[in-house]
């Protein structure tokens, strides 16, 4: 029998502040309106769905928050217990929000990596582990946000995503390669010290960032996972970097224009279509990736843009 999945199909919308903005007719692909409030529950869930059929019996993820959140919803769903390892830099929402699923919630280290790497510690044989962008079975999970879009029958001919690790532009590109779309334009965006895969494409090579000093902490991996970079060989991938103010404006602007709170990490894709980047008026409709994320609120956007 088929598993029943665990994400939800999103509507896509027009936005008709951000068309006005760009020039070109620009859909909003909600991603935010997940029950988990961000994209990483296709990934996610289709992977433990996968682990739980080979005779896993437990999952754990070390996350900077909304992975976590994914498992956890995940395990409560699929009657398997979790354990999500968090580092500092994780909001106090964020993590009550994990436990809310019965998640178990261990907090340790600054960065995602240092939570990444105690997470090791805790596997067995009987174990699971859920990396939060690095993994095939996420990107094939995540290709299903592309097949929604291109089955809406949208003339779409730029795609326009945030990076972090860069599961969400592995998971697209899987989606484009499988609808033969390989011709479409992927433009992503990055803030200011959280641009690992910027610095990867323009270097020819995986950097390492020293640390993560953006708000953007849903973006903080310091290196992107290898598949991004072959990623930006093999389609025409379009880097763009913006500054933290620019991501909270349009985090702002956004929640007026459309009702709906996400996360810096996603204003950073919002910013380039309220800039209007030249990039995105190049050809054909745009699809703006709206990947959310449940780690903040509307008071702690106001209280960060105060703070930058």
């Amino acid at each position: 029998m088929k598993a029943h999945r665990l994400h939800v199909e999103t509507p896509i919308i027009e936005s008709i502040p951000l068309t006005r903005r760009v020039g070109q007719r620009v859909w909003l692909k909600m991603e935010a309106l997940q029950p988990t409030g961000s994209f990483k529950i296709r990934g996610i869930g289709f992977a433990c769905q996968r682990h739980l059929e080979s005779g896993c019996r437990r999952f754990v993820c070390s996350s900077g928050g909304n992975a976590g959140l994914a498992v956890a919803y995940a395990g409560r769903h699929l009657s398997v217990p979790v354990t999500v390892v968090v580092p500092l830099s994780t909001t106090e929402r964020a993590r009550a929000l994990i436990r809310d699923q019965g998640a178990e919630v261990v907090v340790t280290g600054r960065s995602w990596q240092e939570a990444h790497g105690h997470a090791q510690t805790l596997l067995d044989e009987d174990v699971a582990y859920l990396h939060p962008f690095d993994d095939p079975l996420i990107w094939e999970g995540h290709a299903s946000l592309i097949t929604e879009a291109l089955s809406s029958g949208l003339e779409i001919g730029t795609v326009v995503l945030s990076v972090g690790g860069g599961g969400l532009l592995c998971g697209v590109a899987h989606g484009l390669h499988d609808a033969s779309r390989a011709d479409m334009a992927v433009v992503t965006a990055e803030t200011v010290g959280a641009d690992s895969f910027n610095q990867s494409v323009q270097a020819g090579e995986l950097v390492v960032l020293d640390r993560i000093s953006s708000v953007a902490t849903s973006l903080g991996a310091k290196k992107v996972a290898a598949k991004a970079l072959e990623v930006s060989a093999q389609f025409k991938v379009v880097p763009r970097v913006v500054t933290d103010r620019e991501a909270l404006d349009a985090c702002l602007q956004f929640a007026d224009d459309h009702r709906v709170i996400v996360e810096p990490a996603c204003g950073a894709a919002l910013a380039l279509a309220y800039m209007g980047d030249g990039v995105l008026q190049q050809g054909g409709d745009v699809l703006l990736i709206v990947c959310g994320g449940a780690g903040v609120s509307y008071r702690d956007l106001v209280k960060l843009s105060t703070a930058v």
